[in-house]
């Protein structure tokens, strides 16, 4: 009970303290001549207030720039999509221009050409050939007036020659690069002549069956010759690369074709039908010529 008495007696007199202070606070004056308890009270509230302006000016700023970052990623991604597709669409052009490119090649060469032909697309290969084999497909068939063995020309030189039973809007070509292709060729400075066929390697074509005895050097441009009955005389069939004496009769000669034959897109056959081999009175005749 006394110990009671004077816990409540001890908070009266602080009460009373502070209450005594409070007052002769608010009578006294600071030397700026406001009272010393509200000089107190305001610096102590100025604090607060500026503690408080720092905190919501920090995260201000925090989320302004959280903010701004966001947009700036917003802004670089969509900055980032329309140069990609700026780019597709430049390919696009590119695309276009490459074509129209190849198709007025292919319209001079048709143009420039004596013999009926008929342009077409390059629609397939054949991936699952054996090695050495080489093929194509076309878009034009016998609804088009392609038949067997039509020779196929591109404005680089010779492609080929149709094969097989062509189907009514499509048909498959030999490449002059297949190991079981040949065509009858002729050098143009020298006129020496013997056949071209696929060999494979690099070069891919060979020229056999050119003697020993003729003038054949690095850089001749090799010709269709005609004597075959297929390609028509007088188209590039490619450059002799090299030119070696043989162990037998015969030159050792490799030509590099004309054609990039990894790049066919168009071509034109020749709608003129196989006609026989010459003779060798005939080619002999035809070179004196």
């Amino acid at each position: 009970m006394a110990e009671s008495f004077r816990k409540r007696t001890g908070w009266i007199f602080l009460v009373v303290m502070v209450g005594q202070v409070l007052l002769v606070s608010a009578q006294v004056q600071s030397r700026a001549g406001v009272p010393v308890i509200e000089a107190v009270s305001f610096g102590a509230f100025s604090r607060v207030q500026r503690a408080t302006s720092s905190v919501v000016g920090g995260v201000r700023d925090v989320w302004t720039n959280y903010a701004s970052l966001r947009g700036a990623r917003d802004e670089n991604q969509a900055l980032k999509q329309q140069l990609a597709e700026l780019e597709i669409r430049l390919q696009e052009q590119r695309a276009l221009a490459a074509r129209a490119t190849r198709l007025q090649a292919l319209l001079e060469l048709k143009e420039s050409t004596p013999l009926p032909t008929v342009a077409a697309e390059v629609i397939g290969g054949n991936p699952n050939a054996t090695p050495g084999v080489r093929e194509i497909t076309i878009d034009r068939g016998t609804a088009d007036g392609v038949q067997t063995s039509m020779a196929v020309i591109s404005p680089g030189g010779v492609v080929g020659r149709v094969i097989g039973r062509p189907a009514a809007h499509a048909a498959r070509v030999q490449l002059l690069i297949d190991r079981h292709a040949a065509a009858g060729a002729i050098t143009e400075r020298t006129r020496a002549g013997g056949i071209v066929v696929g060999a494979g390697g690099q070069p891919p074509l060979k020229m056999d069956l050119v003697s020993n005895l003729l003038d054949v050097k690095a850089g001749d441009l090799v010709v269709t010759s005609g004597v075959d009955g297929i390609y028509p005389k007088g188209y590039a069939i490619g450059w002799v690369e090299t030119a070696e004496r043989g162990r037998g009769l015969y030159l050792d000669i490799r030509v590099r074709p004309a054609v990039d034959f990894g790049s066919l897109e168009e071509v034109l056959v020749v709608l003129v039908p196989p006609r026989p081999a010459l003779t060798d009175d005939e080619k002999a005749a035809g070179r004196s010529r």
